[in-house]
């Protein structure tokens, strides 16, 4: 963008456990399907 370079939006999910730990990170996320994807994740464990 006018001659400069930069990194955009980059979006990333994460999935906190009761402990407040992070449980899985999801990076460089396309928002069509992920949220799907996530409840089918959280649904295995």
């Amino acid at each position: 963008m006018y001659g400069k370079k930069y990194m955009g939006i980059q979006r990333s999910t994460f999935l906190i456990n009761a402990d407040g730990k992070i449980q899985y990170i999801w990076n460089k996320v396309k928002v069509p399907g992920h949220a799907e994807e996530v409840l089918e994740f959280v649904k295995k464990l």
